[in-house]
């Protein structure tokens, strides 16, 4: 294997050089953790039938580092392995490693854990680089030795991301910069930023090269772009994300592909986000916050790219794979085959426990006298229930202080209603007044990914208020973190676990579709998929091929709020109603 001490990509007069020789970057974006490890070869190899010469990824940290100190880089979390499928198939690699990476990702890949201890995060403050010193110290070991120098196909490394629309630590981002050299990260380093002259200010260092990020705003780069910097954005958004409560975004091939082709008429580069999507699967969806509202994102992340969430090929990889094909020297890949997709079928939907009964089947994980936040008890998301022996006035009114981010309330076995995060803290008691078991079921949408308020906390965190006194005495329980929760069979609850099975001929693709029910997470034999949401506007969730089996398939739903009837596998993605986004 060749290997050398200089960088196989370098920048001068503001060019690339590959090895020398004048190059552009043509990327997609395409995150092997949102990507069912079985199917990276196929999304990689699409990606190189679209043209590009290059596949970026972010690494993200919480995804390999769930429990402090627990390092996992095996079966879907071998990164080494994606990487190296990248080189196999002929493509260069742009990793973007953390500690922060946005991507609408839980935290924006920041664990858990460690925003529960310090909220100063993304900066030189030594809690958060005393923590990233031992996240680098596992994560470079698997990325070093497959650097171009070394002949493998990374060739570039991102310092942080978007940094200058976030903070202003100067100190930090050198800290990152001689962490990943000191351990022998020797490519191109860059940093991302948005088109303004305050976030590049903010967010260049010296020794990287500064890219840009942005749906519409070649002329602004051109005019920011530093001294003999390459012009390259490093996110050009080709489409974009949901939230739930809000229509699917699309954007036009036409309107996408206008903003790509002056980009390389100006000489640019170019890494298109996404060109592949894939999936938030289990509950590593991120959310936003607009300043007043919560904005978690949905379980799909298809986001209108070239590369559907199933492979599907679109009008946007046919304009791509033209806009690339001249800068190649030969042929490109064939366009690959259509995905394969199971016929559509339905099953029933039997109920076998209530909500109650399945977090009352989960042992007491703490008690103490104010309930205590998800951070404390070590829950990175989920579902966690907080009871309290109670008694009450008459007309008298239940308050949760800082919920983060929904709850379904209970008196003993009655449902009292449900509260959000945005929405009215309060709930009326029985107006005669009385005493019970209060029953509070909390649910985290989704860790905030972006901006002032990425780390903020999850569960009860100021309290519960009967009138002006605080309740105080409180029992904790966790669901498990990503398991179908065990529970003996209760019958027919109106929320709550429910199970349905299907009976296939040949594991193929799959959309599943839930009608009836209101809000819940589902299992495909054991996997936990995602969420569904009647508010839409994703309607359908992918159940990719690897998850299924010859046979018999198991089908889990734990809805809060309302089960429905069926279970139904669709032929086609209902993402729901749309409408287009521009980019800026």
């Amino acid at each position: 294997m060749p290997t050398s001490s200089s960088p196989s990509l370098t920048w001068r007069d503001g060019r690339i050089l590959r090895d020398g020789e004048p190059h552009r970057v043509l990327s997609g974006a395409v995150h092997y953790f949102r990507i069912h490890p079985d199917q990276w070869e196929d999304r990689l190899r699409r990606l190189a039938a679209m043209g590009a010469n290059t596949v970026d990824t972010y690494v993200a940290w919480n995804f390999h580092e769930r429990t402090e100190g627990e390092f996992d880089f095996t079966g879907w979390k071998d990164l080494a392995r994606f990487v190296r499928i990248a080189g196999e198939i002929g493509l260069d690699v742009f990793v973007r490693p953390s500690p922060y990476i946005c991507a609408e990702w839980s935290n924006g890949g920041i664990p858990f854990w460690l925003s529960g201890r310090t909220r100063a995060l993304r900066t030189s403050d030594p809690v958060f680089t005393n923590a990233v010193d031992a996240w680098y110290d596992a994560l470079i070991p698997q990325l070093e030795p497959l650097q171009a120098v070394h002949g493998g196909p990374i060739r570039l490394i991102q310092v942080e991301n978007e940094y200058g629309s976030y903070g202003s630590d100067a100190a930090y981002l050198a800290h990152l910069r001689e962490g990943l050299r000191s351990r022998g990260m020797v490519e191109m380093l860059t940093t991302a930023d948005g088109t303004t002259g305050d976030m590049v200010e903010h967010g260049s260092i010296p020794g990287t090269m500064g890219t840009f990020t942005f749906g519409t705003g070649v002329p602004l780069a051109v005019e920011l772009r530093r001294d003999d910097h390459h012009l390259m954005c490093s996110e050009l958004w080709g489409g974009w994300f949901d939230h739930w409560g809000e229509r699917h975004h699309v954007r036009s091939a036409a309107s996408m592909i206008a903003t790509v082709h002056e980009l390389l008429d100006a000489g640019g580069s170019v890494s298109l986000y996404m060109a592949h999507g894939g999936t938030n699967f289990g509950l590593w969806n991120g959310a936003n916050h607009d300043g007043t509202l919560l904005q978690p994102t949905v379980t799909s992340y298809d986001s209108d790219a070239p590369i559907g969430e199933d492979g599907t090929l679109n009008d946007k990889f046919h304009a791509l794979r033209a806009a690339f094909a001249p800068f190649h020297d030969g042929d490109l890949p064939p366009v690959p085959d259509a995905p394969r997709r199971q016929p559509a079928a339905s099953a029933p939907l039997v109920p076998t426990a209530s909500l109650l009964d399945v977090v009352r089947a989960v042992p007491v994980a703490a008690t103490a006298p104010q309930p205590l936040s998800y951070e404390q008890l070590g829950a990175e998301d989920g579902l966690v229930s907080y009871e309290a022996q109670i008694s009450f006035p008459a007309e008298a009114t239940l308050q949760l202080l800082e919920l983060r981010d929904r709850a379904t309330v209970f008196l003993d076995d009655v449902r009292l209603g449900t509260i959000e995060h945005d929405g009215e803290p309060t709930l009326p008691l029985p107006s005669a007044g009385g005493a019970g078991r209060l029953t509070i079921v909390t649910e985290s949408l989704g860790r905030i990914n972006y901006g002032a308020l990425t780390g903020e906390h999850k569960g009860i965190l100021r309290g519960v208020l009967i009138g002006r006194r605080l309740v105080h005495g409180w029992d904790h329980r966790m669901l498990p973190r990503d398991a179908v929760p065990v529970v003996g069979s209760g019958g027919g609850a109106v929320e709550g676990l429910a199970t349905a099975s299907f009976d296939i001929e040949e594991p193929a693709d799959a959309w599943l579709a839930f009608p009836g029910g209101a809000k819940g997470m589902v299992w495909l034999n054991g996997f936990l998929l995602g969420r569904y949401w009647e508010r839409g506007p994703q309607v359908t969730l992918y159940a990719p091929e690897p998850l299924w089996r010859a046979g018999v398939n198991e089908i889990a739903i734990l809805d809060t709020d309302r089960l429905g009837s069926t279970v139904e596998i669709r032929e086609e993605p209902d993402f729901g109603e749309v409408e287009e986004f521009i980019g800026s």
